[in-house]
């Protein structure tokens, strides 16, 4: 009788968002791979630190680096008299989701604009070189139909092939009916996604503590764990209460590390054979 097949360990990407966001952020990019568990970045192709976050992900061929979207609290890409019902004067997005989501969704002149600034933004990524590992939104903004449909139908031109799915264990019944239509849409458009995904519930304070309390009780399948590092915290009026630092000192963490060693498989972003 042959013995038993060992159990099938989850599959676990580890990502920081806002790569290119600030060089506090990129730096603890760098040292999180360098020295960590982090395997993935989402880089914010129009934020000001974009271009010295592109050099380093140079430096790191490993890293696996995708588009962090931004359709609210950010900069665009074009210019603002080309996009003059998305951003104010001076080309910055608001953060008013729930209102421009009814723009987006009602009013084919604002779609019109948010098509060409979304395609301008996956052709900056495309001008940096790096291979798009996987793509998703600042502030999860590809829930939303309308931007999660012309990221799909853009994303074709330019070698998409993985969206997070932002859907976490324990979330409330409100979200379940569009986790399911984006779902439905991924798996129609031959795009990979995640099973699950922590980082939501705790956002700003993925510490230490979090990431073992989470590491225990990691579900079968693909999650993707998402943090916001920097060596230092203060980088955004949005993320005022953010303990960016304390989320680096966690990547960095050897129980954190002999952790997902003895209960995961880390997958090296999305294009991780091991991510499929």
């Amino acid at each position: 009788m042959s013995p038993p097949s060992p159990p099938i360990r989850p599959r676990l990407i580890v990502t920081a968002d806002d790569f290119g966001l600030h060089e506090a952020v990129n730096q603890a990019v760098e040292s999180g791979y360098r020295d960590g568990v982090l395997r993935a970045a989402s880089l914010m192709v129009t934020a000001p630190a974009a271009a010295d976050a592109v050099e380093r992900a140079r430096r790191l061929p490993g890293l696996a680096v995708g588009l962090h979207l931004v359709l609210a609290d950010g900069r665009a890409a074009l210019p603002s008299a080309q996009i003059p019902d998305l951003v104010d004067p001076h080309g910055r997005f608001g953060n008013r989701m729930v209102g421009d989501g009814m723009r987006f969704f009602f009013l084919p002149r604002v779609r019109r604009q948010l098509a060409a600034e979304i395609r301008a933004q996956f052709e900056a990524f495309a001008a940096t070189g790096l291979a798009l590992d996987h793509v998703n939104a600042h502030k999860h903004f590809h829930l939303h139909p309308t931007v999660l449909g012309l990221l799909l139908s853009i994303g074709r031109d330019y070698g998409l092939r993985a969206v997070r799915l932002p859907a976490e264990p324990g979330m409330g019944p409100w979200l379940r009916p569009w986790l399911a239509l984006m779902r439905r849409r991924l798996r129609r458009s031959g795009v990979r996604y995640n099973d699950h995904v922590f980082g939501l519930r705790h956002t700003g304070g993925m510490d230490e503590s979090v990431l073992l309390t989470l590491l225990q009780q990691m579900p079968a399948g693909l999650s993707e764990m998402y943090l916001h590092p920097a060596t230092h915290g203060q980088l955004s009026p949005s993320m005022a209460d953010y303990r960016h630092a304390d989320e680096l000192a966690a990547l960095l963490s050897p129980r954190v590390h002999q952790a997902i060693a003895e209960r995961c498989h880390l997958c090296r972003g999305f294009s991780d054979p091991a991510a499929a």
